[in-house]
């Protein structure tokens, strides 16, 4: 695959066959970050899991301490008295079933994030092959199933992150931008790589973090040395 000239200079501020410690690895992935646009910082952990066997899945959310530098648009499935409570709390779209057809016909999509009580899921389950692929179906272990929409939309809007395994095992978050302080960053991470590590299915043998890389939207990737974690 073939890089442009930024990304060529950026590789020589570094050694990419290096594991750095993660206050280090954060100094360089700041110093790489040349787009013209405030760049999203991503971590990357490859895992030992098998994805395929139920109870190696990984999955659930954790709120960053300094948030991700991102707005997020938070659409919520309620009835009743929680659809004024989702209002109240700042949910940016709230409804029930008439989002649905808007949803699947319309391909109106102008959210990041669904959250709905957990009588409105046989609603929402019919958007299962809409949402699903895109990651945004609901899920109690995620907290976006739930009665209690206010604390849901909260920690969504502060910077709460869901963390899941892909089909390669590996798991893909954003931890802030660029344009973050390192030490933001590195609380961030460390919030995330804790939640993370509290996840290890009880069933898994051998290594469970394999890799972890830093890199931003345009960036290369810099490895950090596992061992800490």
């Amino acid at each position: 695959m073939k890089h442009g000239k930024k990304y060529n200079e950026a590789l020589k501020q570094f050694d990419r066959a290096t594991y750095y410690d993660q206050s280090e690895a954060v100094s360089v992935v700041k110093k790489t970050a040349t787009a013209k646009f405030d760049e999203t910082v991503e971590v990357h952990i490859r895992t030992g899991c098998d994805g395929r066997h139920a109870e190696q899945q990984i999955r659930g959310a954790v709120v960053l301490p300094n948030g991700t530098g991102k707005t997020v648009r938070v659409l919520v499935f309620a009835k009743g008295e929680k659809l004024s409570e989702a209002e109240a709390a700042g949910a940016d779209h709230v409804g029930g079933e008439e989002l649905i057809p808007k949803i699947q016909n319309e391909g109106w999509l102008d959210f990041d994030v669904v959250v709905a009580t957990p009588d409105m899921m046989g609603v929402v389950g019919r958007l299962g092959k809409v949402l699903g692929p895109k990651g945004l179906m609901p899920n109690p272990k995620a907290g976006t199933v739930t009665m209690d929409v206010t604390k849901a939309i909260n920690d969504i809007k502060a910077g709460k992150i869901e963390y899941r395994l892909d089909k390669s095992n590996i798991i893909h978050c954003p931890i802030g931008k660029a344009s973050f302080s390192e030490e933001q960053l590195n609380e961030n991470l460390t919030a995330l790589m804790d939640a993370i590590v509290k996840a290890k299915p009880s069933t898994l043998k051998g290594q469970y973090l394999r890799s972890v890389t830093l890199s931003t939207t345009m960036g290369p990737g810099v490895r950090i040395n596992t061992a800490k974690f």
